[in-house]
């Protein structure tokens, strides 16, 4: 048997683990894993491909956004491909699926159409790459970037997701389970509370909970820390973000996420349980990536990488965040954070859930993060 073969015969014999729709099946394996991917920004060279239509008016963001195109075409030249050959490399006989933690493609097309066969284009490349094997992902801020490009996406992806999941899927927030273990996925851009909160309720139960978010749900040390979930300092926003932090604390709650371009883990403790947070990244748009090389670790940390900017990306000055990092540090017991890009696998057992990284196309394990 080839390894073609493997693969489309480990996804049949899986298909019941991970398409289950209805209540949490007690009679599931215990023991699986789900091979990630972090941001993976896909675009290709020349950027006309996808960028032809592409007209941004604001000076310094049309600067900023030519540069990721080049940065991209660059990286998908050579390096991310090897990346993905060396994620398909880790799917064995106990991976139920695949996932994408957002910004999937770079966006910014200029045109509904061609945002529409940007997502097509990457979806059934990594498909084929990963084996034919389930595929989910969540909407990132680049997956809905561009002309047209959110109701493009609200027209693709839920229709495609339907399709991969076997389960109809209308929104781009939704769930499904693997086994006993519930996975919410969620809209971190246009956050659907209602929802999330219906989807807690209808998962209460499960053995684990998983939320899978683009944007992280506690605080990111970088410019964009307020780009997390319900990050916003308005008070309905405050107020949202304090109700789901205890909401997912209480249920011991595991995030998935992307968006920040770091490797990074924090376990914190409060609201009477725990978060724990993995953020993943696969865009290697710099040799040295494939090293991991911590940037900051433990709560005393946090936050330190934010008072090294000199200025914000359009040149305006740093806000001073301090009291939101402060907010979070007592309860962090666990933290590090790395600028390192790979593939991942999450493997979940009845003794434990741990994150293997692969850091660029390495064969050999480069870091083990232990969550449970």
């Amino acid at each position: 048997m080839d390894r073609r073969q493997f693969l489309s015969l480990s996804a049949m014999s899986l298909a019941g683990l991970a398409l289950s729709d209805i209540g949490l099946d007690a009679k599931a394996p215990s023991h699986y894993n789900v091979v990630i991917l972090g941001d993976t920004h896909f675009d290709t060279e020349p950027a006309s491909v996808y960028h032809s239509c592409y007209n941004e008016p604001t000076e310094w963001l049309n600067r900023v956004q030519r540069a990721e195109f080049a940065r991209n075409g660059e990286m998908w030249r050579e390096r991310c491909p090897r990346l993905l050959r060396r994620a398909s490399r880790l799917i064995d006989e106990r991976t139920a699926m695949v996932f994408q933690m957002g910004d999937l493609i770079q966006g910014d097309c200029g045109s509904g159409e061609v945002h529409v066969k940007m997502l097509r284009d990457v979806m059934d490349s990594f498909k084929s790459e990963l084996g034919g094997l389930p595929f989910v992902t969540v909407v990132g801020n680049h997956d809905i970037r561009g002309v047209d490009a959110q109701e493009a996406y609200e027209r693709y992806m839920p229709a495609r997701m339907s399709q991969e999941l076997g389960k109809k899927i209308d929104k781009t927030t939704f769930s499904f389970n693997i086994g006993r273990d519930a996975y919410i996925v969620i809209d971190f851009s246009h956050p659907d509370d209602e929802e999330i909160e219906r989807l807690l309720e209808a998962t209460k139960g499960a053995r684990h909970t998983f939320i899978i978010s683009h944007g992280p749900v506690l605080p990111y040390d970088g410019s964009s820390c307020r780009w997390f979930f319900h990050g916003s300092d308005k008070e309905k926003h405050t107020k949202a973000r304090l109700h789901f932090r205890e909401e997912f604390a209480r249920r011991g709650a595991i995030v998935l996420c992307g968006h920040t371009h770091h490797t990074e883990l924090a376990d914190w403790y409060g609201d009477g349980g725990r978060i724990t947070q993995m953020t993943m990244t696969s865009v290697w748009s710099r040799p040295e990536l494939d090293r991991y090389v911590v940037k900051a670790q433990g709560a005393a940390e946090y936050g330190i990488l934010r008072t090294r900017l000199e200025s914000m990306p359009d040149g305006s000055p740093v806000k001073d965040e301090t009291a939101l990092f402060d907010e979070y540090r007592a309860g962090l017991k666990r933290y590090s954070i790395s600028p390192a890009a790979g593939s991942y696998r999450l493997d979940v057992t009845r003794h434990g859930i741990t994150v293997d990284f692969y850091a660029g196309d390495s064969e050999t394990l480069t870091q083990r993060f232990e969550l449970r």
